[in-house]
């Protein structure tokens, strides 16, 4: 598994080295145009490395997810993506103002004769392609669009990579000698078999491999079910509890879109289940899926899992449907009696998913079992540190397991800190869709 320092180091260390490309080929000068357009080479350069590193994080490559976890990749995928645009929009300022300095013309004719050039012209519309993938992921914007819209724009991601990439090639930069042409296009060449590979040879082959076909679907709660499947040949998948797959539900409304669940259950021979909340448009079809609907299955993802413990005592914290991982853990984990607790994090006992379960799994385990029960706005908060302090003893010399929503994970992640928990023991897990 590739962990969260040895990725830093290494995009780092090339980003390091194409920095050190730009350098090689720079002519200091103190003329304005000059200055220009070697600010822009070097935005160019590092947008360039930045939209590769981008479609790197989202290849979906299993070392990478395992070891860092799904939902931090996608944190820092947005963080980079925003980051990225600045550097384009950077590069296409600094070459305007530097091609109409050097040519004694305004901005508007210099817009006008750059878009002149094929390459200039597709770097453009590469850069607007991509500047309209980053406005639909704004906060204010995402919340307005619908799930499949937003995936549908995203895919216009490869679109940009690919006009910026047919730029680059044109440019001084990259195109002015054969080593460095040649290490350009083995990194882009590197990228994109990683993501033919993970995001569309692996599932079909998985889809085949496994025949995974719907068996049943149970009601669980309020908005809440169970799918059960059943496959073949399913100990192949090696999937860890706490680990998700993304599921798609080869049903005429649901096909288009692969949906982010985690076991709710270990892999039961040729049986895995999943639990889901209704939160959207697709989630709510789910709840209509028939026995005999056939799905493809990718993964498994994310770094939940026990490879994380570093301590005997472990607390499993979960909010809402998060705690469907956590399910999966609190019977697998190694240990004795008093040795796990869980806490379950909810409104209301209606909204408790998979009670009897959960239940049984202490009784059998020895395990403690807490419901944390109120709005969140309660004068008594059961995430507050002293109140976890007295539900967990020792607390500060446990491992936490921590899955939820966004809000309620920040907030149990401070609380636990305040407690006395470690923070690298804090291992945490976020749902978003």
């Amino acid at each position: 598994m590739i962990t969260s320092h040895a990725l830093r180091t290494s995009i780092i260390a090339i980003g390091t080295a194409v920095i050190a490309l730009w350098a090689a080929q720079a002519h200091p000068s103190a003329r304005p145009d000059a200055l220009f357009a070697t600010g822009a080479h070097l935005t160019g350069l590092l947008a360039g490395y930045g939209i590769l590193v981008m479609l790197f994080l989202m290849a979906r490559v299993p070392a990478v997810e395992h070891g860092i976890g799904a939902d931090r990749l996608a944190r820092h995928h947005a963080r980079g993506g925003r980051h990225v645009l600045t550097l384009c929009a950077a590069h296409l300022v600094l070459a305007l103002c530097g091609y109409a300095v050097h040519t004694g013309t305004d901005l508007v004719t210099a817009v006008t004769d750059l878009l002149g050039y094929p390459a200039l012209a597709a770097a453009a519309a590469g850069t607007a392609l991509l500047g309209a993938v980053g406005v639909s992921s704004a906060r204010a914007v995402r919340r307005r669009v619908g799930h499949g819209t937003w995936r549908g724009l995203h895919l216009l991601t490869y679109l940009g990579a690919a006009l910026a990439f047919a730029h680059q090639l044109s440019g001084p930069d990259v195109a002015g000698g054969p080593l460095s042409l040649g290490l350009w296009c083995l990194l882009h060449a590197t990228v994109a078999v990683l993501l033919v590979w993970y995001r569309v040879v692996v599932p079909v082959r998985q889809a085949l491999r496994h025949d995974l076909r719907v068996v049943d679907v149970r009601v669980e709660g309020p908005g809440v079910v169970s799918v059960l499947m059943r496959g073949r040949d399913l100990a192949r998948l090696r999937a860890e509890p706490g680990q998700f797959f993304r599921w798609r539900f080869l049903h005429r409304r649901l096909w288009r879109t692969a949906l982010p669940f985690s076991l709710s259950a270990p892999v039961d021979g040729d049986h895995v289940r999943i639990t889901v909340k209704a939160v959207g448009d697709h989630t709510r079809r789910v709840r209509r899926l028939r026995p005999g609907v056939r799905v493809a299955a990718t993964g498994p993802f994310g770094a939940l899992t026990a490879h994380r413990r570093t301590r005997r005592k472990v607390l499993l914290l979960a909010g809402g449907v998060g705690i469907t991982p956590l399910r999966a853990l609190f019977e697998t984990l190694p240990g004795g009696p008093g040795d796990l607790t869980l806490l379950y994090r909810a409104h209301n006992a209606e909204q408790l998913v998979l009670r009897a379960e959960l239940e049984a799994i202490a009784r059998t385990r020895g395990a403690g079992l807490h419901y944390l029960l109120g709005p969140s706005d309660a004068s008594f908060d059961p995430l507050a540190p002293q109140a976890l302090r007295n539900l967990v003893p020792e607390l500060a010399e446990h491992d936490v397991y921590l899955c939820g929503p966004p809000g309620m994970t920040a907030a149990a992640t401070t609380a636990l800190v305040r407690a006395g928990v470690a923070e690298e023991r804090i291992h945490a897990e976020s749902f978003t869709y």
